[in-house]
């Protein structure tokens, strides 16, 4: 299904109930294998786009293809489907449980989806490593650094090889180095595992390493 074509957004257009717009015509495409960062000022709608691209908002009118179906009118229940089988959120603010350790928090998202224990912790293990977290996986998230809760946070979100991942300023609480020592490692699993990636960030180092930057100006995308 969906061809070389993970998310298309086509004539989104969002408008309030007062009658104010939100963002109009935009047309949006994240190719498989792809990075595509969104840039733009505080408040110019760049998380709206990217809730309607996650099926957590309904866009006033236009379309939101995901592996080549449309999903618009989908039911509750095919884009509850939609978000747990093929697309992971990552927020600036890591939302991890604290009544669990590093390794259960990345472990809880694996057995959701229907893993087994010994799978999940194996990949839970693997996936700490990559992002220097190994030594913290027994620790209690309120025993680490924000930095590193962001970290766990990231690592969650791709446990399951999602094939879109939809993130918005997920580097935004860490160091300039750190940030992009993250925001590398989430290119690289989209690299290497042929999936895709729209980020919205504020950072303009980031963005320019991205595969494609779209600006949201005056309610519109602008290609720079």
């Amino acid at each position: 299904m969906g061809g070389n074509v993970a998310l298309e957004l086509t004539s989104i257009n969002k408008s309030f109930k007062k009658g104010s717009t939100v963002i109009q015509d935009i047309n949006l495409s994240v190719a498989r294998g792809q990075v595509v960062a969104l840039t733009g000022s505080s408040g110019s709608g760049k998380t709206t786009i990217l809730q309607i691209a996650g099926l957590l908002d309904q866009p006033t009118s236009g379309v939101v293809t995901i592996d080549g179906v449309n999903c618009t009118q989908a039911s509750n229940k095919y884009k509850t489907h939609i978000r747990r089988s093929f697309l992971s959120f990552v927020y600036q603010f890591h939302y991890l449980l604290q009544e669990l350790s590093v390794l259960e928090n990345v472990i809880l998202p694996q057995l959701i989806a229907g893993k087994s224990k010994t799978e999940a912790v194996r990949n839970s293990q693997a996936i700490l490593e990559k992002f220097g977290l190994e030594n913290k996986a027994s620790s209690m998230i309120s025993e680490i650094s924000g930095g590193e809760r962001q970290r766990v946070a990231i690592a969650r979100s791709i446990v399951n090889s999602p094939k879109l991942l939809l993130a918005d300023e997920p580097t935004g609480n860490l160091d300039p180095t750190n940030s992009l020592n993250v925001f590398l490692l989430l290119c690289s699993y989209v690299k290497e595992n042929n999936n895709s990636m729209l980020i919205v960030t504020h950072n303009h180092l980031l963005a320019e390493k991205a595969d494609c930057v779209l600006q949201l100006k005056n309610q519109s995308l602008v290609k720079l």
